[in-house]
């Protein structure tokens, strides 16, 4: 889980690299992801048809997905790779309100006390960084959406493999993104529509390295863990982000006191929420011994 997670810490950085408007930059990611992943799923024996009720619970799934990146891309065009993975971190928070709804069970009190940290935090940032507002509601959305789809996908894996979910999943939210891109282009114009060498390097990396492996074995993890657990230690993605942004693009010169200590009570919610969660399976574990 942790692995993946510090890949997705890692896209922060080449969605800056890559000189790509975020629309194209998710289109050209999700081709080359989906061929690759098509590729090995296939070889492997993992390729099966689905039913056309289930696509269609899948395909709404990569929508999310589809949106959920474009936003969350944006939101670091907008701002910078810092302040939008911080403020992706509000994932967490929803998690915490909208998985207990979605399968109908009571809100824990401690999941709603570790997301109310992690909003504080970022409360802090916007607070002290206004000049990156459009950035900071982008990232907003993203983490919305990507709370939605984490708790989906946690009941579709009991019924498919994780290779086969992902490639439908992908499938389904690159042809809805390739019916409104046009629509995206025209509201947001550019001048580059096509990659150079660089931005084909970085796009490659971006979609075999930190998609297609990285949901792989994130897939896997959820498999045995709980979405909010899941979501929450997402949190850590900004921790490494923001570092490899500092060492890369020297971005701590744009950020304030306030900035810093709305991502320190970030951290810090994961930290607590890692000892709770050992905490009480350790209870649990001998309780039934």
């Amino acid at each position: 889980m942790h692995i993946a997670i510090f890949l997705w810490g890692f896209t922060g950085i080449l969605g800056r690299l890559i000189d790509l408007q975020e629309g194209l930059l998710v289109w050209y990611r999700m081709l080359i992801t989906i061929a690759a992943l098509f590729a090995l799923i296939y070889f492997n024996g993992e390729f099966k048809k689905i039913s056309w009720k289930e696509f269609k619970a899948i395909s709404f799934i990569g929508t999310l997905m589809a949106v959920h990146w474009v936003t969350f891309y944006g939101s670091i065009k907008y701002s910078n790779i810092s302040i939008a993975l911080s403020c992706f971190s509000s994932t967490a928070l929803f998690t915490a309100f909208i998985e207990p709804l979605m399968n109908k069970r009571r809100i824990s009190k401690a999941e709603i006390f570790f997301g109310l940290i992690t909003i504080f935090g970022i409360y802090l940032i916007f607070h002290f960084q206004k000049l990156y507002t459009t950035g900071i509601m982008l990232a907003l959305f993203s983490s919305l959406l990507c709370s939605i789809f984490t708790i989906r996908n946690k009941d579709l894996l009991g019924t498919h493999s994780p290779g086969n979910l992902m490639f439908y999943q992908l499938l389904s939210g690159f042809a809805v993104l390739s019916l409104l891109l046009p629509f995206y282009l025209w509201a947001l114009p550019v001048k580059k529509y096509l990659p150079d060498a660089s931005d084909v390097f970085f796009l490659l990396v971006f979609s075999l390295v930190c998609t297609v492996f990285a949901l792989r074995i994130s897939y896997k993890a959820l498999k045995v863990v709980t979405p909010f657990t899941m979501n929450l230690s997402v949190n850590l993605e900004p921790v490494y982000g923001i570092v490899l942004a500092f060492l890369v693009f020297h971005e701590e010169k744009d950020l304030n006191a306030g900035f810093f200590a709305g991502a320190s009570l970030i951290i810090l919610s994961v930290v607590i929420h890692s000892l709770y969660r050992f905490r009480y399976r350790w209870r649990v574990k001998s309780s039934r011994t």
